[in-house]
């Protein structure tokens, strides 16, 4: 790989480019793969009423001759055409736009989204800061590593004095037919999909409020595998933890 190139833009969010040359020791040998890359590049915001980086590239090509007519037109974007990467600007006061091919490396896809313009392609940012690459953070926060970074801790308590959790995991709070089950018991959440993970640096005290004796509260989060909670003992009425890699199947119903 080469260097990276300077950011396409000056303030806001920008693109740098790098390449790579094929080393080839015979020649059936093939290089595969993108030869090359793009990373997002974020500066200071820009000043306060710049012109958006689409819009400016529209106001390009205000009163100038467009479709061949001496009519002269004023341009701002429009979003409705099927190719986000294209420059497609509304003529304003009439009902049409034009296509003035691609936009800019570095210009978002559309308003409101994280997502930028490269090569005519709309490409989302990977936690690596690398366009396209699809990297994501695993369940402990760790972007580009392995799925061995942490483990998933699934408990199940049934007794009335749960000591506290360890800090440094992360939770994963959700809702579950299982929640309120019994007809006491607390329930945690309504069914739906899972929030974001919510790092949790210092333990965590829970209240719960029991009204008949207690169905049984199955709860799980993942942990740093090298935390020191993995190698105590469990003298809590807790489940011992299942540790499991991220990425992984859940376990199986646990016996009540």
């Amino acid at each position: 790989w080469g260097p990276w190139s300077s950011c396409s833009s000056s303030c806001g969010d920008g693109v740098a480019l790098r390449t790579r040359r094929c080393l080839r020791s015979t020649e059936e040998d093939t290089c595969t793969g993108d030869p090359r890359q793009y990373r997002l590049c974020q500066l200071q915001g820009c000043p306060g009423g710049s012109v958006p980086f689409r819009a400016m590239q529209c106001s390009l090509y205000d009163n100038k001759p467009v479709l061949g007519t001496p009519a002269r037109y004023r341009w701002v974007p429009f979003h409705g055409a099927p190719n986000v990467c294209d420059l497609n600007c509304l003529a304003v006061g009439h009902n049409f736009y034009y296509t003035f091919g691609r936009v800019l490396d570095g210009t978002r896809c559309g308003p409101g989204s994280p997502d930028l313009c490269v090569g005519g392609r709309c490409l989302s940012v990977g936690c690596d800061g690398i366009l396209g690459s699809g990297a994501r953070p695993d369940a402990c926060g760790q972007c580009g590593s392995s799925h061995d970074t942490c483990l998933f801790v699934h408990r199940l308590f049934q007794g009335a004095d749960p000591s506290s959790e360890p800090g440094g995991a992360r939770a994963h709070r959700r809702g579950s037919a299982r929640d309120g089950e019994g007809g006491g018991g607390a329930g945690m959440g309504a069914p739906g999909p899972p929030p974001p993970s919510l790092p949790l640096p210092l333990p965590l005290p829970m209240q719960v409020l029991l009204q008949e004796p207690n169905p049984g509260i199955e709860y799980e989060f993942w942990l740093p595998r090298e935390h020191p909670q993995l190698g105590r003992g469990d003298t809590s009425p807790l489940r011992q933890p299942q540790p499991r890699g991220a990425g992984s199947p859940p376990p199986q119903e646990p016996p009540v």
